[in-house]
């Protein structure tokens, strides 16, 4: 019996496999997309693509996918120190890509990305148990049952807990633990529905964010750094999480009335990442290749990034080892980019005691007077400058 054989093979079908699908086959590959979800339920996780990241959704021509379904525009940035607005961003406005943030409900917006690699050409697996991928030339990923699969290249993008990394002998490093990071949906929520709420309650390292959907829905989040105040004893529950929410700075009015509705979840956000996510026919993309700290929001735009840059590296050239060693070496370029600056934000804003507190007492009032003094990579993305004069800049010390 023959082997089933394809181009590329990716082992996850939400937004980084799914977009990396898509475009490929546009472009003329013979594509297959495993998902083991048969369909996609609510997870804590990632709900808001920076402006930036949307830059990067237009890239891969994904935009008028997700605009009409699920996509949900944020032209504004209001942050809050201690429970006082310091500043609205008009994002439009500021940004180099000239977009807003755009939220949106993530079980919605992968199956809209999902279905647009169909359309595109892309063969598409549910259910679809993969319990082995051996690196080599070709590469094989084998099935729950036994069945066995060939590509020219297979792709992880299977999340955090990357089973692929695993498989394929990928080595992950890992920063020190700096936060840990709750979040859950509600409805009936008082927030702005055209804004991005960050609070900052600093001394206590305590972060709360909220992102708006449309509609009084709100994925709201607390961060805690671990240096900080410790969660509730037992652990969040939705009226424990409201009181911190509201503790670091949010309007307790916004959640009068506001209703759980989905899972409440608490995960540890330390970055981890694969220095090179290529070897022997397995390439690594978004999580699978590297997390960030999803205090600042990058996760969902490095993962476009990678789709789009392992896509036209693969385009570029007929020699796919090559090609993939291209797309690692520029990964570990703005990865760490968007690392350094997230550490930058995080000893800025979230870390507490007395040597943040004097940072910030130096740092905040110049940042007040001009707001380019903060590295705005967040929203911007990792083409800004993020050097040492950047940094000194940002925090006062030039």
């Amino acid at each position: 019996m023959s082997v089933p054989s394809y181009d590329i093979v990716t082992v996850g079908g939400g937004l980084g496999g799914a977009a990396l699908a898509g475009v490929m086959a546009m472009r003329g590959a013979r594509v297959l997309v495993l998902e083991r979800e048969e369909r996609f339920a609510d997870r804590v996780r990632g709900e808001v693509l920076m402006s930036w990241g949307v830059a990067e959704l237009e890239n891969l021509g994904l935009h008028r996918s997700l605009e009409p379904r699920c996509a949900h525009p944020l032209p504004f940035l209001d942050l809050y120190y201690q429970g006082v607005q310091v500043q609205r961003r008009d994002l439009p406005a500021t940004t180099p890509q000239r977009s807003p943030w755009v939220s949106f409900f993530h079980p919605e917006m992968q199956q809209a990305v999902l279905d647009e690699a169909a359309r595109r050409g892309a063969e598409v697996r549910r259910g679809a148990r993969v319990t082995g991928v051996a690196p080599g030339s070709p590469a094989e990923v084998t099935l729950d049952g036994g069945e066995v699969i060939r590509a020219r290249l297979v792709v992880g993008a299977d999340g955090r807990g990357s089973m692929v990394r695993r498989w394929a002998g990928f080595e992950t490093a890992r920063a020190a633990p700096r936060h840990r990071f709750t979040g859950v949906l509600f409805d009936r929520h008082g927030a702005p529905e055209d804004a991005s709420g960050i609070f900052f309650d600093s001394p206590n390292g305590r972060v709360s964010l909220l992102f708006p959907q449309g509609r009084g829905r709100v994925r709201a989040y607390v961060g805690l750094h671990a240096d900080g105040i410790a969660p509730p004893a037992g652990g969040y529950t939705p009226p424990t999480f409201v009181e911190d929410a509201v503790a670091a700075g949010v309007p307790r009015a916004w959640y009068e009335g506001a209703e759980a509705a989905g899972p409440l979840a608490t995960f540890d956000a330390t970055d981890n990442w694969v220095e090179h996510p290529h070897r022997d026919g397995v390439a690594l993309i978004g999580d699978a290749a590297a997390t960030s700290d999803p205090t600042w929001g990058q996760g969902m735009s490095l993962t476009l990034r990678d789709a789009r840059t392992l896509a036209d590296a693969l385009c570029a050239q007929s020699d796919w080892r090559a090609a993939g060693d291209a797309y690692a070496r520029e990964h570990a370029r703005y990865a760490a980019v968007v690392r350094r600056a997230d550490d930058w934000f995080s000893e800025l804003f979230v870390a507490p005691g007395e040597e943040a507190e004097a940072r910030r007492a130096r740092a905040l009032p110049l940042i007040a007077a001009d707001p380019t003094r903060l590295v705005d990579a967040p929203s911007s993305g990792p083409e800004v400058a993020v050097d040492e004069a950047a940094r000194r800049r940002m925090f006062g010390e030039e």
